[in-house]
């Protein structure tokens, strides 16, 4: 399978995911048409990204292998960040939804905990904006979209000493057959040596807040391109980046509007 990314930068450097590999298939890049492309490489992960400079118009592809491998150690090991650092206030709500249970059983209790809180939504103003830390959220719903709800989940699966990761990537719906308007992400833990994927916001979609791991709980097809947050690219003056998700235009950082992806055999 193929999925195809194309954008107009007209001419500003754009930062594009390197691809990655999973249990479920490995991602390649491939700059298919447009400017210049070199690879850079983020600091504390190590994974690859490519600066692509002096395009106008971009075509991006990313091939999915059908190959298999556990997910990188370095997704369960985040740098502190304000991006995945717990407040106290937090890491006592997170101990609260885990209440007694361990494992799976309390890593599914923190999942539906999170869904309680959120509706799913692309509010303007992010619940942890402007804070270093990610906050409680206490009683109450909070708007939020799979980047806010993952977030907030990871914050809290980290705080009771699970290990989770922030994936990135793109999904396309069944409904929609070939393409999709954006990324995704969503969220991976490692249980005893298991590893399990979550969305809960694609359970938010299909009305239900009793979550249980799975990757495609809403049916389609998605592949992982990047992951991590807070992510550092010293030689292009980047840090702190939030995610790689699709491909980024630099100064300033930001994503495009209306690109095209599109999914091919």
């Amino acid at each position: 399978m193929r999925i195809s990314y194309s954008c107009a930068p007209a001419g500003a450097s754009v930062l594009v995911p390197g691809g990655m590999t999973t249990p479920h298939g490995a991602t390649k890049t491939r700059i298919v048409a447009g400017g210049t492309a070199r690879p850079v490489t983020e600091a504390t992960t190590g994974q690859t990204a490519w600066l692509v400079e002096g395009a106008d118009t971009l075509a991006i592809a990313w091939d999915v292998l059908d190959t298999t491998a556990p997910y990188p150690d370095a997704v369960f090991r985040p740098k502190p960040s304000r991006y995945s650092r717990a407040a106290d206030a937090l890491m006592s709500e997170a101990h609260e939804m885990a209440g007694d249970r361990a494992d799976l059983d309390a890593a599914i209790a923190i999942a539906c905990g999170t869904a309680e809180r959120f509706t799913y939504g692309h509010p303007e103003n992010r619940f942890n904006d402007g804070l270093e830390e990610i906050p409680a959220l206490g009683c109450g719903l909070t708007e939020g979209s799979c980047v806010d709800i993952n977030t907030y989940f990871i914050a809290a699966l980290r705080a009771v000493g699970i290990e989770a990761g922030y994936v990135t990537g793109f999904y396309i719906p069944a409904e929609k057959g070939d393409h999709c308007e954006d990324g995704h992400c969503w969220v991976v833990t490692r249980i005893g040596g298991e590893t399990q994927e979550w969305d809960v916001a694609h359970h938010l979609k299909m009305g239900s807040r009793a979550i249980r791991p799975g990757l495609n709980p809403k049916p389609g097809w998605r592949a992982a391109c990047f992951h991590s947050m807070g992510l550092d690219f010293p030689e292009l003056g980047l840090t702190d980046v939030k995610a790689v998700i699709e491909p980024l235009m630099l100064d300033p950082l930001r994503g495009f509007e209306a690109p095209a992806i599109r999914l091919a055999a």
